[in-house]
This record gives C-alpha cells, sequence and structure tokens, in this order.
C-alpha cells in the first residue's frame, strides 16, 4: 500500500452517549476487496439512535463500535483480484455487502440477506474513520460532477428510490410524504422525478416544512392543521411517528398503497377495518438493491440536488454535536480527513 499510514483515527462509540477518537491501524484489503480513504460520511437516524440509546431493537451495540455507513471516497488501494487501475478512483460505498450464496441474494433481493455484513450494524464497525476496505464491486464510481457530500448521500438517495420502488409512485400519481427529514425529502423529490403531479409533504416542524418548500418538493402541510381528502394514489411514512402513520393511511384512496419508510415504535395500532374494506395495500422497506446506478445518475445529472441538503460539517472530533438532534439542521457530514 503505497503513502498509506499504518494507523488512522476514528469515532468509537463505547456505549450510550459515550463517544472517543481513537487509533486504529488502518485496514489491509482482503482478496476482492479496495481500501478507501473517506472523504464525507453522512450522519443518519440511526446513528442518532445508536448513539443515544446503544441498540436498536434486536441490535444492541455489546463492544466499541465505529457508527457512520453514508460513506465516501477515495480507493487508495487494492486486495488480490481486484484491477490496479481501480487505485485513485473517486467512489461512493454501498455499505452493506451480502453473502451472495442464499436464497433472497439469488433472487436479487440482497437486502434481505440474513448474512449481510452491513456497516455501522452491531458488531460491524461503520465509516466515522480515516480508512475502510470494502467489497470492490460495492464501492460505485462516481464522476467528477458529483461532490464527496453528494456521493456520500446517494445512500440515503438509494433508500428513496428503493422506497418509491415499493410504493409503485409513478406518472400521474398523487403522493403523500410523511417526515420532511433527509429521507421524506428524498423520497418526495424521487416520486416527482419518477412522474408524479402532486407530491405532498406533511411535517408539523414550521423551519423543515420552510426548507422542504425551498427545495421543490411540492406542497407542504401542517398535519396538526390539515385534514386531508381520501385522495392518495400513495402514503410514504418517514416519519416512524404512530400518529402520521394513521393520518396518512386515513388519506389513501381506495386501492392506494402504504409504505413504512421511517423507523418508530417497534408496534403500533392500524385501522385494520379501513384498509381492508378499501383495499389498501401495505408494506415496509428495508434497505436497499440494486440502486445505485441510478442514483449516480440522478445526482451526476442534476435531476435531484443532494448537496443542497448539507447544512453543516464536523470532523471526527465533533462527531457527538452532529449525533445531537437539531432541528435547524438538515444533514450533517462528517469529513474523517478535517
Amino acid at each position: 500500500m503505497t503513502d498509506v499510514p499504518e494507523s488512522m483515527r476514528c469515532s468509537v462509540l463505547r456505549g450510550a452517549g459515550e463517544l472517543e477518537v481513537r487509533e486504529r491501524a488502518v485496514p489491509s484489503p482482503a482478496h476482492g476487496e479496495v481500501l478507501v480513504r473517506i472523504s464525507a460520511v453522512g450522519t443518519c437516524g440511526s446513528d442518532v439512535h445508536y448513539y443515544r440509546h446503544g441498540r436498536i431493537g434486536k441490535y444492541v451495540v455489546r463492544e466499541p463500535m465505529v457508527l457512520g455507513h453514508e460513506p465516501a471516497g477515495r480507493i487508495v488501494a487494492v486486495g488480490e483480484g481486484v484491477d490496479p487501475s481501480r487505485t485513485g478512483q473517486r467512489v461512493s460505498l454501498e455499505p452493506g455487502v451480502p453473502c451472495r450464496r442464499c436464497r433472497w441474494c439469488h433472487e436479487g433481493r440482497y437486502n434481505l440477506c440474513p448474512d449481510i455484513v452491513f456497516f455501522a450494524t452491531p458488531p460491524v464497525d461503520g465509516a466515522f474513520a480515516e480508512y475502510v476496505a470494502i467489497a470492490d464491486d460495492f464501492a460505485h464510481p462516481v464522476p467528477d460532477s458529483v461532490s464527496d457530500d453528494a456521493a456520500a448521500l446517494l445512500e440515503p438517495l438509494s433508500v428513496a428510490l428503493w422506497a418509491n420502488a415499493k410504493a409503485g409512485t409513478g406518472l400521474g400519481s398523487h403522493v403523500l410524504v410523511a417526515g420532511a427529514g433527509p429521507i421524506g425529502l428524498l423520497v418526495a423529490r424521487v416520486a416527482q422525478v419518477r412522474g408524479a403531479t402532486r407530491v405532498v409533504i406533511s411535517d408539523p416542524d414550521a423551519g423543515r416544512r420552510r426548507f422542504a418548500a425551498g427545495y421543490g418538493v411540492g406542497e407542504t402541510v401542517d398535519p396538526g392543521a390539515t385534514t386531508l381528502d381520501r385522495e392518495v394514489d400513495a402514503f410514504l411514512d418517514c416519519s416512524g411517528a404512530p400518529p402520521a402513520v394513521t393520518a396518512g393511511i386515513a388519506a389513501v384512496r381506495p386501492g392506494g398503497s402504504v409504505t413504512l419508510v421511517g423507523m418508530g415504535a417497534d408496534e403500533m395500532t392500524l385501522p385494520v377495518s379501513a384498509m381492508q374494506s378499501r383495499e389498501i395495500s401495505l408494506t415496509g422497506t428495508f434497505r436497499y438493491a440494486n440502486t445505485w446506478p441510478a442514483a449516480v445518475a440522478l445526482a451526476a445529472s442534476g435531476e435531484i440536488e443532494l448537496d443542497r441538503l448539507v447544512t453543516s460539517h464536523v470532523g471526527l472530533d465533533d462527531v457527538g454535536t452532529a449525533l445531537s438532534p437539531d432541528p435547524a439542521q438538515v444533514k450533517v457530514v462528517v469529513t474523517p480527513g478535517a
């Protein structure tokens, strides 16, 4: 490995609310892997949840772990079996590498692989670090027209692409999105790109509604002051809030769809009778599969402006600040080399 140090800095979560910057050995790329110097990592709600609570559902932080699963950087070394010409290439990292052998992988639904190795999911380390190693084919090249920040945000854009595919949004759709955080904003924009003629985004926070309006996602509404008619073709919940889910279902027309994107309560009460009598379909989403080519193309074309979502940057020493919820922030990006 040329010009690669032996050690690196990384932000380590020791337990709920406990972060510290440590020195660790730079990983060596194994057969079929590349070593990437990280330039930007987006912060996500799951990072915040692990930081605040030390767990998400069955995933519990039992050993010190590095968070961060929205990374981009530059390949600085390759393992055996990888084309050496990839060295120097700018890439966006798809943070979950599946087993490639199970039924779900063979069906192309590798997001459901039970043995997937996913960044920042206990006990797997993430990318709040100066270097990471990853499978060669999960380091996706990005053109120079895509910034480091935007390359990192191809991960949440992939969430939005997958959610819209599951919801069946398309030409002429009337779409309702609950939650004007980064995922909700991108879900709404992808719906527009897919041809939705009306997109409404709902959020109780006035500042987030203003940002959404400036981002061009269509109509914005305050759920506490608005009752929507039953005319929505597709409702996508990106809030995880039970009241938002219930209100969204009430707005869906007969034969419409409900897609749960945001992670909220483990259990909630749903209006089953109303859904059954109106034949409303309900599904969840879990990450994504085969979305990076489309995400790269959308970012490179400028159809979806990812850089506009970034409201601040922090270095590894201030990751705790980035993971402390602030309604004024939309997307905070960690720059490990800063």
